[in-house]
């Protein structure tokens, strides 16, 4: 009999906050726009579009958006606007299922459109842009030990059963768990996560933003650190290996806000030779092209987007083994242990008494960047779709 299902899947995307945003939203919208551009059919749920652009083919319903105006979540509390999303969500799924394939629901906001999914007999997916909850929470406190800093109450990572609890419901709801690299899968299968409900994607970059470079500019070593500067990113491990390196005339430029009590612990290497706060940065394009390498000594991540973006600038990343990284350890990226300063000074030295390898390394970056594409990263995402209604056709145990 021929396969009855259809070649053109039909996508519910569910993504709890306005999409014109940095950051996970950011990530959201790329997703949407690659499988849009892969003819996939896709109707968006999100809280507002606000500024992004999405092409006529995407299905757009904005569940905050009142008289054309946006509802700040904070207007009737966070957890209650992701609430009032999901149930939006849910509705009109039930109305609709018959024209759906396949639910795609980021979390916080997904656990009552996930067992409509369930109910209705449509395949649902959650999205794990991090490592199990349960993982992120053990590792981040972690990080905070090691840097003697307690993470902010509010911190996305600070211990807080109430979420971990939503969280828990919302990976058993799913038929599957979306998970972008191998280390979160990991953390996933060692939290007791079965196996066979794990389904692992990919992120991508947007390689118009972050075009080639040319030949490598002479000089010293030149480094970089992007990110949120608080412990769980381990800027003070990044910088401790910048201290033991000891590169002569190299620079090490630290973008993003650092948190004050964080960097008064770190006031010592904070002032090393070469060391240049520049605080937040509009133009990381610019950063990357300019740096050789990029140092993300982090604790916990899902697949830091960082890391795909510096490969795609021709920078070389230097990053721990919780970072998420794509590719091959070794050619595409560095790896160090968690917390392994003198390991990753030791990369920081040989990279800085071999300029031919920084070289080398900015060629074989360039010559990798298609498979560093969101359009790629979709491609993959249509495989798991796929994977996951093959899944559901055998059945339990298949």
């Amino acid at each position: 009999m021929p396969d009855a299902r259809p070649q053109r899947p039909r996508i519910l995307y569910s993504f709890p906050h306005p999409i014109d945003r940095p950051g996970i939203a950011n990530t959201a919208l790329q997703q949407v726009l690659g499988l849009a551009r892969a003819g996939a059919h896709v109707v968006l749920f999100c809280t507002s579009v606000g500024t992004a652009v999405l092409p006529p083919e995407v299905e757009v319903h904005e569940t905050m958006v009142i008289a054309g105006r946006r509802v700040p979540h904070r207007l009737i509390g966070v957890q209650r606007a992701y609430d009032f999303h999901d149930g939006r969500v849910a509705r009109w799924l039930t109305r609709h299922s018959a024209n759906i394939d396949v639910v795609h629901a980021w979390p916080r906001g997904c656990l009552k459109t996930l067992l409509a999914a369930n109910r209705l007999g449509v395949v649902g997916l959650r999205e794990s842009p991090n490592p199990h909850t349960a993982s992120v929470i053990r590792e981040s406190a972690s990080a905070s030990a090691d840097a003697g800093v307690p993470l902010p109450a509010d911190h996305s990572h600070a211990a807080n059963a109430a979420v971990l609890a939503k969280e828990q419901a919302e990976y058993e709801a799913a038929v599957a768990v979306l998970v972008p690299s191998d280390y979160a899968r990991e953390e996933f299968l060692a939290e007791g996560f079965p196996e066979g409900r794990l389904i692992q994607h990919r992120y991508g970059c947007d390689l118009g933003a972050f075009p080639a470079r040319g030949e490598r500019r002479a000089g010293p070593l030149r480094a970089v650190f992007i990110g949120r500067g608080d412990p769980t990113k381990g800027l003070h491990v990044g910088l401790e290996a910048w201290r033991l390196a000891a590169v002569e005339g190299g620079e090490f430029r630290i973008a993003g806000r650092v948190q004050p009590d964080y960097a008064a612990t770190m006031g010592h290497d904070l002032g090393l030779p070469g060391v240049e706060q520049l605080g937040f940065v509009d133009d990381v394009p610019s950063l990357l092209a300019d740096a050789d390498v990029l140092v993300l000594p982090s604790w916990t991540e899902g697949s830091a987007l960082v890391i795909l973006e510096a490969q795609a600038s021709g920078c070389l990343p230097l990053v721990s083994s919780a970072s998420g990284p794509i590719g091959r350890e070794g050619v595409d990226y560095l790896e160090h242990r968690v917390g392994d300063a003198a390991g990753l000074a030791e990369q920081l030295r040989r990279l800085a008494d071999t300029p031919s390898a920084l070289a080398d390394a900015a060629r074989h970056l360039t010559s990798i960047r298609p498979t560093l594409s969101w359009d790629a990263a979709a491609t993959r995402l249509l495989e798991c779709y796929a994977e996951a209604l093959e899944r559901v056709r055998r059945g339990p145990g298949a």
